[in-house]
C-alpha cells in the first residue's frame, strides 16, 4: 500500500476571515485512514467538520451522505461487514455526534469495528456555557459513557496514534467503536506529524491461545463422543477452519444470529442460527464437550433459554473478560479464532470421530419449532430464498420478518450475509446498513427485508439510496405497526395501546423519492415481483401486505 503524504499549500477559503492551512490536522487524520485502506466514509458535512471533508476527494475517499447521522453509523456498519475494514463516520459537533450515538452503541453491543470522528469545542472553551454553535457540555464524556473509548485529543500526533491503536484493537481485541474528538482550532491548524507516522502499521499475526490451554482442549475434544460447537460473531474470523474442525470432530454446529453463516448452512452438520430455540439449547446442554467460539452466550440470543452443558465447556474468545460471562468454562482459550481454531485443527490431525453425526431429524425439529412462531413469515423467507441468488446479503432489522423469518428460513452459506443487530435490537438499522453494504459490494446482490415500523425509522434514507445509485430492492412486510410489541401487550392481558400505526401510501411515498415501487397483496405474487425488482436499476420498494 502506498503511503499518502500530508503536505499541501496553504489556503484561506475556510472562513470569511480565517486562514486555514490545507496540511492541517484534518488531513493527517484522513491520510492515515486512507493508508489503512479506508476509501469510503459516512456522515453529513457541517459547519465544524469541513476540514475533514476538504481532503476526501484528493485522497480518493468517497463520501456517503446519509440524511440522519444514525443512518451514517448503520451505513458504515454494513460497509464494514462487506469489506472487513472498520466503518468510519464523520459527524459535526454537538447534535451530529449525538444523533450518531445509537449506531455507535450498536457497534459496542454487537462488537463491530467503527471509528467516529467529530470536531469539538476549541481548546480553552471546554464545558463553557456561552451560547456557541452546537454547544454541548461534555460530548466526549457522553460517548465514553456508552462505549468506553472516547478521547478528546490534544495534538494531531495523538489523533493519528489513536487511529493506529484502533486498528490494532480491531485486529487483536474485541472490536468495538472508537470515538476521536478533535478541538476545532486544532483540527484547522497545521500539523507536524511526520509522513512515516501516517503510514499503516503492520498489525502482525492473529493471536493464538497458549499451548497448555490448546492441549487441554484437544484432550477433551479427542475423547468426546457427542461434541457440539456453538459459534458466535467472534467465530467468523476462523473462516473455513471452523468447518474443517466440525467435520473432523463430527460436531453439529449451531450459531447465534451474529454467527450466522459461520459454516455453510447447507452443510449436513449445520443447525443454522437457531440457538434461541429449545431443541438447539437441549443439544448444547446434552453435549459431553461444548466448544463455544466467540460468543457471550447472551440473553438476547437465547430468548430466555439457558446454556448449561452436562459435559466439559471449552470457550474461545479474543477478550479474556468474556470467558466467564453467562457460562463458566472448564477450559479457557484466550485468542483470535482465526488462530485458535486452526491450532486445534492441527493438534487433532489424525483424529477419528466415534461416529458420523446425523442431525437431519434435529434440523427438521428446529424448523418445525421456528415455523410455529409465524408460518407466514417463514413462507415469505422461503419464497425469497427460492428466487434470490444464494450469495444474497439480507439487510434485516429489529422486525418480526427478520427474527421469526430470515433467521431460520433463509439459509446462508457465508459470513456477514445477514446484517442484523440482535443485542442492541434497534429499529432503523436495515435500510442504511443495506445501502452501506451495496456501496461496498456493488456487484453482489443485496436486499433489504424489514417491517413497516422499522422502515419508517429510516425512511429518509430512501434518498440516500437514490443518490448513491445502488441497485437495492427494499422489501417492506407490513403488519400495520409494531407487531411484536402488540403481541407482548396481549401476553400481559393488555389491550393494544399505541402500536397500530397509521400507514402512508408506501408506493406513492417511494415513487416520490424516485424509487421504482411495487405492491404485493398475494404471496403468490412475491417471487415474480422480487425477480422483477432485481432487474431494476437503482433502488426499488416492494410493499407486502400481510
Amino acid at each position: 500500500m502506498n503511503t499518502l503524504e500530508s503536505t499541501a499549500p496553504a489556503t484561506t477559503d475556510a472562513g470569511a476571515d480565517t486562514a486555514v492551512p490545507e496540511n492541517n490536522v484534518g488531513l493527517a487524520v484522513m491520510a492515515t485512514l486512507r493508508n489503512y485502506g479506508i476509501d469510503t466514509i459516512f456522515g453529513i458535512p457541517g459547519t465544524h467538520n469541513l476540514e475533514f471533508y476538504r481532503h476526501l476527494a484528493p485522497l480518493g475517499i468517497h463520501p456517503v451522505t446519509s440524511r440522519h447521522e444514525q443512518g451514517a453509523g448503520y451505513g458504515a456498519d454494513g460497509w464494514s461487514q462487506m469489506t472487513g475494514l472498520p466503518g468510519v463516520v464523520i459527524t459535526t459537533s454537538g447534535p451530529g455526534l449525538l444523533n450518531a450515538l445509537s449506531a455507535t452503541a450498536t457497534a459496542y453491543c454487537e462488537s463491530r469495528p467503527l471509528i467516529v470522528l467529530s470536531p469539538g469545542a476549541p481548546r480553552g472553551s471546554e464545558f463553557s456555557d456561552i451560547g456557541s454553535l452546537h454547544e454541548t457540555r461534555d460530548p466526549t464524556g457522553a460517548v465514553a459513557a456508552l462505549i468506553g473509548r472516547s478521547t478528546r485529543v490534544a495534538s494531531g500526533a495523538e489523533a493519528v496514534e489513536i487511529i493506529h491503536e484502533a486498528f490494532a484493537l480491531f485486529a487483536h481485541g474485541r472490536p468495538r467503536p472508537v470515538h476521536i474528538e478533535i478541538p476545532l482550532d486544532l483540527l484547522e491548524s497545521a500539523h507536524d506529524v511526520p509522513a512515516e507516522q501516517l503510514a499503516a502499521r503492520d498489525l502482525g499475526p492473529a493471536r493464538n491461545a497458549n499451548d497448555e490451554a490448546v492441549a487441554a482442549a484437544v484432550a477433551v475434544l479427542s475423547q468426546a463422543t457427542n461434541p457440539v460447537i456453538l459459534a458466535g460473531g467472534g467465530s467468523l474470523r476462523a473462516g473455513s477452519a471452523l468447518l474443517a474442525l466440525a467435520e473432523l470432530l463430527q460436531a453439529p454446529v449451531v450459531t447465534t444470529l451474529n454467527g450466522k453463516g459461520a459454516i455453510p448452512e447447507s452443510h449436513p452438520l449445520s443447525l443454522g442460527s437457531d440457538i434461541r430455540l429449545s431443541a438447539a439449547q437441549d443439544l448444547c446442554n446434552g453435549a459431553d464437550a461444548l466448544l463455544v467460539v466467540g460468543s457471550k452466550v447472551g440473553e438476547s440470543e437465547l430468548w430466555g433459554g439457558r446454556i448449561a452443558p452436562a459435559g466439559s465447556c471449552i470457550r474461545i474468545d479474543i477478550d479474556p473478560g468474556q470467558l466467564g460471562v453467562n457460562l463458566s468454562a472448564d477450559i479457557e482459550l484466550v485468542g483470535n479464532s482465526a488462530a485458535v481454531v486452526p491450532a486445534l485443527l492441527a493438534a487433532l490431525a489424525g483424529h477419528r470421530a466415534a461416529a458420523e453425526a446425523d442431525v437431519s431429524d434435529l434440523k427438521a425439529s428446529l424448523q418445525a419449532e421456528a415455523r410455529e412462531m409465524s408460518p407466514v413469515l417463514a413462507r415469505i423467507n422461503e419464497i425469497l430464498a427460492s428466487v434470490l441468488p444464494k450469495d444474497t446479503v439480507i439487510g434485516g432489522d429489529s422486525s418480526q420478518i427478520t427474527y421469526f423469518g430470515t433467521a431460520s428460513f433463509f439459509p446462508m452459506d457465508s459470513a456477514h450475509q445477514l446484517l442484523y443487530t440482535p443485542c442492541y435490537a434497534t429499529l432503523g438499522y436495515g435500510l442504511p446498513a443495506s445501502i452501506g453494504a451495496k456501496v461496498a459490494a456493488p456487484d453482489r446482490p443485496v436486499v433489504c427485508l424489514l417491517g413497516d415500523g422499522a422502515l419508517m425509522f429510516a425512511v429518509q434514507e430512501f434518498i440516500t439510496a437514490v443518490e448513491q445509485r445502488v441497485d437495492l430492492p427494499i422489501i417492506c412486510v407490513n403488519n400495520g405497526g409494531y407487531g411484536e410489541i402488540k403481541a407482548n401487550m396481549a401476553d400481559r392481558g393488555m389491550a393494544p395501546v399505541a402500536v397500530d400505526l397509521t400507514q402512508p401510501d408506501w408506493v406513492k411515498l417511494a415513487e416520490g423519492f424516485g424509487l421504482a415501487a411495487f405492491s404485493v397483496e398475494d404471496l403468490d405474487e412475491l417471487g415474480p415481483t422480487v425477480t422483477k425488482a432485481m432487474a431494476v436499476r437503482g433502488p426499488s420498494l416492494i410493499h407486502v401486505t400481510i
